[in-house]
C-alpha cells in the first residue's frame, strides 16, 4: 500500500511539474494585440512580430512583450497663436495605430507607452507650424483647409515614428476674449453700415419718384395751359362737371344723405332763393 501512495505521489509530483514547465513554455496573444519576444540570449529583441494565438518560448531565456494594436482615440490640446498674433485653443482627436513591422524597433526606442511620448509633441508642433499660417477669421472661413494640412502634416511625422494616423480632425477651436469682441463689434458695424445702406438707397428710390411726379405734374399743367390758350375756358368748365359728376356719384351711394329742397318758387315755376340741402343724417 505503501509503494502504491508513493507511485501515486510521485506520478503527480512528476505530472504538476510538466504542467509548471509546459504552462511556462508557452503564452497566448490576445485578439488585436501583437507580441515581440526579447531574447537574453541573441541580444535583446528579435526581429520578428507574434501574431494572435498561442506561441512557444524558452522560459527564463525568453520573455514576449504584448501590444496593442488596436485603433485607439487620443485628443491633443495646443494653446497657439494666429498670423496676425491672435491666440486660439484649439484641440485634435487623433484615431492611431502602430505599424505592426515595425513593433520591434518602436518597442527598442520608445518602449510600450510610445503614444506617450510621441503624440503629444508632434501634435503640438504641427498645430503651431500650420495656425502660424494663418489669420484668425481665415481659421473659421478656411476651416476645411486648416484641418486637412495639419492632418498631411501630422500623417507625415507619425510616419517617421512608425505610426499610422487613420483620421485627424479639428474638434474645438476657441480665441481670446478680445478678439470674440471685436468679432461682435465687427457684426454689429457691418450690420449699421447695411442699414443705413438701405435707408440711403431707400431716400433715393423716393427722390427719383418725386422727381418723376413733379415731371409729370409740369407736363399736364404745360398740357392743361396750352389746351385753355386754344379752348378758353372750355377745359375748365369740363373738369368742372367731371368733378360735379364724381361728387353726384358718391352721394348717390351714401346710405345718409338726404336731399332737402329749398322754400318757395319763382314766378317762372323756379326754386326760389333757397338752395336745396344736402344732410348727412346718422341713422
Amino acid at each position: 500500500m505503501d509503494k502504491i501512495l508513493s507511485r501515486v505521489s510521485s506520478a503527480a509530483g512528476a505530472l504538476a511539474v510538466g504542467a509548471f514547465t509546459v504552462n511556462s513554455c508557452i503564452y497566448n496573444v490576445d485578439g488585436g494585440e501583437r507580441a515581440v519576444m526579447f531574447d537574453t540570449l541573441r541580444g535583446g529583441i528579435l526581429p520578428d512580430v507574434r501574431d494572435e494565438g498561442t506561441h512557444f518560448m524558452i522560459p527564463v531565456v525568453q520573455r514576449p512583450i504584448i501590444i496593442d494594436v488596436r485603433t485607439k482615440p487620443r485628443e491633443i490640446p495646443s494653446v497657439t497663436g494666429t498670423k496676425d498674433l491672435q491666440m486660439v485653443n484649439i484641440k485634435l482627436r487623433v484615431l492611431w495605430r502602430p505599424v505592426i513591422e515595425k513593433l520591434p524597433q518602436l518597442y527598442r526606442e520608445l518602449g510600450t507607452d510610445f503614444d506617450e511620448r510621441v503624440l503629444p509633441s508632434i501634435g503640438s508642433e504641427v498645430l503651431k507650424s500650420v495656425v502660424a499660417q494663418y489669420n484668425a477669421e481665415e481659421l473659421l472661413s478656411k476651416r476645411a483647409e486648416v484641418s486637412n494640412r495639419i492632418k498631411s502634416e501630422l500623417i507625415k511625422r507619425g510616419a517617421h515614428f512608425h505610426l499610422t494616423l487613420d483620421d485627424v480632425a479639428i474638434t474645438h477651436l476657441t480665441f481670446g476674449r478680445e478678439f470674440m469682441k471685436a468679432i461682435e463689434s465687427k457684426q454689429v458695424a457691418s450690420q449699421e453700415a447695411e442699414r443705413q445702406q438701405y435707408v440711403v438707397q431707400r431716400a433715393e428710390q423716393e427722390r427719383i419718384a418725386n422727381v418723376t411726379r413733379a415731371e409729370g405734374e409740369a407736363e399736364a399743367a404745360t398740357i392743361i395751359t396750352k389746351a385753355m390758350e386754344k379752348t378758353g375756358n372750355a377745359i375748365v368748365e369740363v373738369r368742372r362737371i367731371d368733378a360735379a359728376k364724381e361728387i353726384a356719384t358718391k352721394l348717390a351711394r351714401g346710405r345718409n344723405i338726404t336731399y332737402l329742397p329749398g322754400g318757395g318758387t319763382n314766378s317762372d315755376g323756379g326754386n326760389g332763393g333757397n338752395p336745396g340741402l344736402l344732410l348727412n343724417i346718422d341713422k
